[in-house]
């Protein structure tokens, strides 16, 4: 069983703010330990007609953290941040991706969001989004949208590929 604080008391009065990182915490959390245990075919292992792998799924989460975090806070262009220009493109594999340097790149990432959005509250506006000025707020309700949806993703696929080696 996963750890959930989000079930823990404590969260339940907390600030909203504290509450949002929570869940966010919880999410990324799930996400990188997806791949916990998996063999690097394992990972690779495309089990859908789309790009979507389990390695992928945590590549493009990486993706996804940069844009709300590095991009649209930050107002770094994508060439600057060194992502691709689309989410489709973010669940390609490289050769050299492995499940240590995508779990490595991905806790990076989600360390420099925190530290992007430290100093910022809910209502304050972040510019850097090509939808235009948001709330961080509006940031964190997608980013838990994303989260959500991706490990619902991870869920199944880990389970498929789990279920081939019994």
């Amino acid at each position: 069983m996963v750890n959930m604080p989000s079930v823990e008391p404590a969260v339940f009065h907390a600030p909203f703010r504290d509450q949002f990182e929570v869940f966010l915490d919880e999410h990324r959390s799930r996400m990188h330990d997806s791949l916990n245990g998996l063999t690097e075919e394992q990972a690779r292992r495309a089990l859908v007609p789309s790009k979507t792998t389990l390695l992928g799924l945590v590549k493009h989460v990486t993706f996804v953290e940069k844009v709300w975090f590095d991009e649209a806070i930050a107002c770094r262009s994508r060439a600057e941040i060194g992502i691709p220009d689309t989410p489709d493109e973010s669940f390609d594999l490289a050769a050299g991706d492995t499940v240590s340097s995508v779990q490595e790149a991905y806790r990076r990432a989600c360390a420099e969001s925190r530290r992007a959005a430290a100093g910022l509250s809910l209502d304050d506006v972040v510019r850097g989004n090509r939808r235009g000025p948001l709330p961080l707020r509006w940031v964190y309700l997608h980013m838990l949208r994303e989260l959500a949806q991706h490990c619902g993703h991870a869920d199944i696929l880990r389970e498929q590929v789990l279920r081939d080696v019994s």
